[in-house]
């Protein structure tokens, strides 16, 4: 008997429907059983009827309520009594913390202006609400700095986009009728499980499953093929194959014909990229990548399914844009099963305006601070703080110090921890110990940030509040119902700002409006033929609904495209008059433009990535002591070859270090990554790790190609054995160009 047939014949249990929040593509639905006699909630499992979720839920968010009832939750709100970064606070009331805080924001714009108060968020909650409705009416309306949301996803979502025109993806379900499987730099069975039930019963049809990747992950160890990558070379693989499919005459000439523009350009630009050049930047062998492009060409339905770890580098954007040539060349996008899948955002075409206010701006149009460069924009320094302005294009020009505007004065961090995620650490702390800057922090608990925090106000988790949450890994849009009420005097992000709003003087109704009311005239508002049949009743009744889409759902089977030229732009306009290359090609990572892989090992460096631990999402989950047991400790995984070299046996605590910083980790010898190569799981709060600092100490600040977007994965580190450890030698310096 499943879970919610077992609790429904318990009359003193509730059953409540709600959504996963987190920074996740399947966006589950989740059912928790409360408890009427004492308000508790005592089991949550998956949503048994949900297409995706199909009652089942990942292993972190299985241990969700330990996060909800956690003996650390903070449940009061804290000011801060000791140094910033001591974590030292004392309680006080609502009344006197939203008090303090108001006046200290409207002294800081009195003196510096609006501007100087700096919000900092991303998607510890991916709902539209509690993420950034009602904290963009609060910003709008006091013409705070905006933010570029830029740690994730931006330069991949730009590639996309100047390819494809929008955001738009093979069905999830689909994947079941596909034949030929790429998985292309994703981890599907820890990022995203819920494709892989559907990956499986393509299988289960005689489908091929190959994973590309840098890593043997547990998705590579799982499908039929892993082929080991050179991390940043992606784009250099994608172009091989082209040269392979226009070679051999294995392209769609019909649909190249009829749905793409630029096909003669692409055929001159990569007649140079053949298989054996290929072999040398990306360690593929060039029998191998001859193989692929004939599979891949030559199977039909084809699927590919990349994720956002494949753009993290300086050439991240054009090398999803280049892979996502691919399945036109081909007309993998004229079959069910077939295609390409990034994200499915672009299918959720809102009108937020009802939502995020931005009419309150009355106008104004405030500086926009990219999220990954935090350290610079903390710093008084006006050159930095310029630097930090967001440049999403090599067409934008820079901002001149004497035009950064006033420096950061208050910092207002809300779904994040920038103290532990944000790229060059020591400059972000460098930032948060200001003693002049006034930090306020939502959040659940005592994080890395918090403890710089001149105030914490506590927060509510997905069980305690309402939202709507936009999925980028399916087409459901999902409701979140509050299942408890909130624990101790937390409250959800939109009260807190509803509260702040009123102390501020800010008397516009859309802040006293609740939260059921903010979400009906949300889903009222909705007026794009995606959203027809979709009502709030229908989703307080179900839980869900699938947008308005043809059935199957082909996106672009009949070769019609949302680009400025109605097709596939191999070759783009668009993208010259932004200032990048119009065609594919391969934009190196930073750490591989001024030597090839052989001269940076040669003098002692190696790669670094850091994917997502298994048991961690982002930060989330670190603070849960099993989850935390079964991820084990900051460990760092490094060829054997690699090892050898250096002196480094199994186990061992080794130094991973570069010019930006250092960090601590026990070493794991495994052939599982490639040689040259290292990999760090993350994201580990600092104040969890044994030497209190984590990956992000070696992470560059600079942007990618595209979206101003992070380069997490575009690092140089040398690794020693602890015991050994030493100064920084002299060739710190060449690490600076090469990284």
């Amino acid at each position: 008997m499943r879970k919610h047939e077992t609790y429904a014949q318990q009359p003193h249990i509730r059953i409540i429907t709600g959504a996963c929040p987190h920074d996740c593509p399947d966006t589950c639905a989740w059912q928790i059983a409360v408890d009427e006699r004492t308000g508790r909630a005592v089991d949550i499992w998956g949503h048994p009827d949900h297409p995706i979720t199909r009652g089942r839920l990942c292993g972190k968010v299985e241990r969700y309520l330990d996060r909800v009832y956690h003996p650390e939750r903070l449940t009061r709100p804290l000011k801060r009594v000791g140094p910033k970064g001591s974590g030292q606070f004392v309680p006080v009331s609502w009344d006197e913390a939203i008090a303090d805080i108001a006046a200290r924001l409207q002294q800081i714009i009195a003196e510096y202006g609006a501007e100087a108060v700096l919000p900092y968020s991303y998607a510890g909650t991916m709902g539209l609400l509690q993420g950034e409705g009602m904290a963009s009416r609060f910003f709008n309306r006091m013409g705070a700095s905006r933010l570029a949301r830029t740690i994730c996803a931006t330069a991949g979502f730009e590639g996309l986009t100047y390819t494809l025109g929008a955001a738009l993806a093979t069905d999830t379900e689909a994947f079941a009728k596909a034949r030929f499987i790429l998985i292309w730099g994703s981890n599907t069975l820890t990022s995203n499980m819920h494709l892989w039930p559907f990956v499986q019963e393509a299988r289960a049809n005689g489908a091929r499953v190959i994973v590309i990747d840098p890593a043997r992950t547990r998705t590579a160890r799982a499908a039929d093929e892993w082929i080991a990558i050179n991390p940043g070379t992606d784009g250099v693989l994608a172009l091989a194959m082209m040269h392979v499919i226009i070679r051999d005459a294995l392209y769609d000439a019909d649909y190249v014909a009829r749905a793409t523009v630029g096909f003669d350009r692409l055929v001159a630009r990569v007649r140079d990229w053949t298989p054996e050049r290929a072999e040398t930047i990306t360690g593929v062998p060039a029998a191998r990548i001859e193989r692929l492009a004939h599979e891949y060409a030559t199977t039909r339905p084809a699927a590919i399914r990349i994720n956002y770890g494949l753009q993290r580098h300086a050439g991240g954007g054009m090398t999803v844009r280049t892979i996502a040539c691919l399945p036109a060349l081909v007309g993998a996008w004229r079959d069910e099963g077939g295609g390409l899948q990034l994200s499915t955002s672009g299918a959720f075409r809102f009108n937020r305006n009802v939502l995020e206010r931005p009419d309150l701006l009355q106008g104004r149009e405030p500086r926009t601070i990219n999220m990954i460069r935090l350290g610079d924009a903390l710093s008084l320094d006006p050159a930095r703080l310029a630097q930090a302005h967001y440049r999403p294009r090599p067409v934008d020009p820079p901002v001149r110090p004497e035009e950064a505007g006033p420096p950061v004065k208050a910092l207002i961090v809300y779904n994040s921890n920038p103290a532990a995620v944000a790229p060059h650490q020591q400059a972000v702390l460098e930032g948060l110990r200001r003693e002049d800057l006034f930090t306020v922090v939502l959040e659940h608990f005592q994080t890395d940030t918090a403890d710089y925090a001149d105030y914490i106000l506590p927060a509510t988790t997905q069980a305690e509040h309402w939202d709507i949450v936009k999925p980028y890994g399916h087409y459901y849009l999902m409701l979140n119902r509050p299942a408890i009420a909130p624990l101790g005097e937390s409250l959800p992000n939109s009260e807190i700002f509803r509260r702040l709003a009123q102390a501020m003087g800010y008397t516009e109704a859309c802040f006293t409006q609740s939260d059921e009311e903010i979400l009906r005239e949300f889903v009222e508002a909705q007026t794009d033929p995606v959203f027809e049949g979709i009502t709030w009743e229908r989703l307080v009744r179900d839980g869900w609904a699938r947008l308005n889409l043809p059935q199957p759902f082909v996106p672009f089977a009949d070769g019609r495209f949302p680009t400025p030229s109605g097709k596939c732009e191999l070759y783009s306009e668009r993208m010259a008059e932004d200032g990048y290359d119009p065609l594919p090609t391969w934009t190196p990572p930073a750490t591989r433009r001024n030597a090839d892989a052989a001269t940076v090992w040669q003098q002692g460096w190696l790669f670094c990535i850091s994917p997502p631990a298994h048991s961690f999402l982002n930060t989330t989950f670190v603070n849960v002591e099993r989850l935390r047991r079964r991820e084990g400790e900051p460990s760092l995984w490094i060829h054997p070859d690699d090892a050898a070299a250096r002196g480094i046996r199994e186990g061992a605590l080794v130094r991973v270090w570069n010019e930006r910083g250092e960090v601590h980790l026990r070493a794991h010898l495994t052939e599982d990554i490639v040689h040259g190569t290292v990999l760090a799981p993350s994201i580990w709060w600092n104040k969890l790790s044994p030497d209190g600092r984590n990956i992000n100490q070696v992470t560059p600040a600079e942007e990618s190609d595209m979206g101003g977007g992070a380069r997490f994965y575009d690092v140089l580190v040398r690794v020693e054995p602890l015991a050994v450890a030493s100064e920084e030698p002299e060739s710190t310096q060449q690490a600076v160009s090469l990284a």
